[in-house]
């Protein structure tokens, strides 16, 4: 199957390296020069995508990220992107796209418990738009589109929990934090290849979901650092789980942050 991937990031990466093991064909859109042996990489711009050249493509992964977090580097990413990919695909038998959305679609942030079934209502500019680019891909690809909302994604550095540790001292409220680890965001992607029935959408998260006072007590605790003390019991942010990714064959590797964590602590300690 040739794969092509539209942004090709940390995760992309990650999912490219499991399908080229299952002998697929991968080819990569992105703005800067890629190395890994994975793919065939090009360099192009997504608001004027040419695919012309390009065998058949089989199925589409749409990972892009902005830039930066403001409501304009949103729109021209996650909406205005959307018209010239699909353009550029009609060409091509796409028997699948998977895009790469976020929870942020969800509006709740008192700490209520959030489904794949939940109701889905932004609050902010960024989520409206991160909710019109999933109705987008959803008329271009009514029956092909699959959309994949993570958590906090994680795994790869500890630097900023570290410092979050050292500076606090009193946390305000419990804010629920919710996490999936960057391999199996990364597997589950690839697996849908493979799977046969899918939803239109699925959240990824590792179904635990913590308050942010806590992981940091936990880094204050094994770095021997003064403890925070909490100033409020008010409860924000959303309580997540992936009810849909459950109902599928698909295991977690990494289920419970703290033994990553662990893990990331002990080699950083041994780097000094």
């Amino acid at each position: 199957m040739h794969i092509l991937f539209i942004g090709y990031g940390k995760t992309s990466q990650r999912v490219a390296k499991h399908l080229f093991e299952q002998g697929h064909h991968i080819s990569t859109i992105s703005r800067s020069p890629k190395t890994d042996c994975y793919a065939t990489h090009y360099i192009q711009d997504v608001q004027q995508l040419d695919l012309t050249s390009f065998p058949p493509i089989d199925m589409v992964y749409v990972i892009l990220a902005p830039a930066e977090s403001g409501v304009a580097a949103y729109r021209q990413t996650y909406v205005e992107s959307v018209q010239p990919i699909a353009e550029a695909l009609k060409q091509h038998p796409v028997q699948r796209i998977v895009i790469v959305s976020s929870t942020r679609v969800y509006g709740e942030s008192e700490g209520q418990l959030i489904d794949d079934e939940s109701v889905i209502q932004p609050v902010d500019e960024q989520g409206h738009l991160l909710r019109k680019m999933e109705l987008l891909w959803q008329d271009y690809y009514p029956q092909q589109s699959i959309i994949v909302r993570p958590t906090g994604i994680y795994g790869t550095s500890i630097a900023r929990l570290k410092r979050l540790a050292e500076q606090t001292q009193t946390y305000p409220v419990i804010h629920f934090s919710n996490r999936i680890h960057v391999d199996d965001l990364a597997r589950f992607l690839a697996f849908l290849v493979d799977i046969q029935t899918f939803e239109s959408s699925y959240i990824v998260t590792n179904n635990i979901p913590i308050p942010m006072h806590e992981i940091l007590l936990w880094f204050q605790q094994k770095l021997g650092l003064p403890l925070l003390k909490l100033s409020s019991d008010h409860q924000t942010g959303k309580q997540i789980f992936a009810t849909r990714l459950a109902k599928t064959n698909f295991k977690l590797n990494h289920p419970i942050c703290f033994n990553d964590y662990a893990e990331l602590l002990h080699v950083h300690s041994n780097e000094k």
